[in-house]
């Protein structure tokens, strides 16, 4: 069996195991750093020598950077919160398993359920990995309720208990059971979080702030694609009055002067409307490409 103990040379990086595992690979790529993860290993292999890749489930992760097993992790707000870990949130990371967005932790009942309200549960058993904090948010309102710890398969135990606080990120596995959304309990985004002793230490802090600017420019770039064009001279104030008000397009003269080059970032939902203006506009030699990292 591999050992590694944290080495004073090293960054001990606590990579998520589960449902963010490929999502956050796929980042981490995309920001420059090649992952390589056997199946039957807990340690990645990096191409970095200073940084050495630890898996533990995104539930854990805090815990294991707030006692200082690893100096830097990636993990869920929320698992922050339940932990109630002492941690530095060096940046957030909007993405989760399958999108750009939030989480949301919902208390769910079967769609022909009577409960309509979360004071309608009084008395009740309550199915979650999220004890801590569904404990709190019933507290908070005077509702007694025992909160049980699931073990998976939460959507199941709404038929068998009164209620289910779970995750959702589109909300189609909730519908898939026929389940109905009661509250909202806390949404939550992925965080890149420091030990605070780690974070003291100059070389580690400055690995983890770099490290942080290129996944958020990773992030950044997910929903952005770059455009390049050729446009007369004559054509390019209607070219330039179609591009997104807020964008300030790069514009090089070429060989012919009566010609210019522009080259844009634009949000990839606007590219396919976007690209038959620009043509009829009198731009040509048009050409879109993908974007790895945008840094503002």
């Amino acid at each position: 069996m591999t050992v590694i103990r944290k080495s004073p040379d090293k960054l001990a990086l606590g990579i998520p195991k589960g449902s963010l595992q490929d999502s956050t690979v796929e980042l981490l790529q995309r920001a420059g750093y090649r992952l390589t993860i056997s199946s039957r290993s807990y340690f990645p292999a990096i191409d970095d020598d200073r940084i050495s890749c630890i898996m533990f489930r995104a539930q854990e992760m805090s815990r294991y950077v707030e006692d200082g097993v690893l100096d830097a992790g990636i993990t869920g707000s929320d698992w922050i919160a339940e932990n109630g870990s002492d941690v530095i949130e060096v940046a957030e990371l909007v993405y989760a398993k399958a999108s750009l967005r939030p989480v949301r932790w919902v208390l769910a009942v079967p769609e022909e359920s009577p409960v309509k309200k979360p004071e309608d549960l009084q008395g009740g058993i309550i199915a979650t990995e999220l004890v801590n904090l569904t404990r709190q948010y019933f507290d908070r309102q005077g509702i007694a309720v025992k909160v049980e710890f699931s073990w998976g398969a939460t959507e199941v135990k709404a038929r068998l208990l009164d209620a289910i606080v779970d995750v959702t990120e589109s909300g189609s596995s909730l519908a898939a059971n026929q389940l109905r959304v009661v509250d909202t309990l806390l949404s939550s985004t992925t965080r890149l979080i420091a030990n605070r002793q780690s974070w003291q230490e100059p070389w580690k802090r400055e690995k983890i702030e770099n490290m942080a600017l290129l996944l958020q420019g990773a992030i950044s770039a997910r929903e952005k694609v770059g455009l390049k064009m050729n446009v007369p001279r004559k054509s390019l104030s209607a070219v330039t009055a179609l591009l997104p008000a807020e964008k300030s397009p790069t514009i090089s003269g070429l060989a012919d002067p009566d010609w210019v080059a522009v080259e844009v970032v634009v949000e990839e939902r606007v590219e396919r409307d976007l690209v038959p203006q620009l043509k009829r506009a009198g731009a040509s030699g048009i050409i879109t490409y993908p974007l790895n990292k945008v840094i503002p």
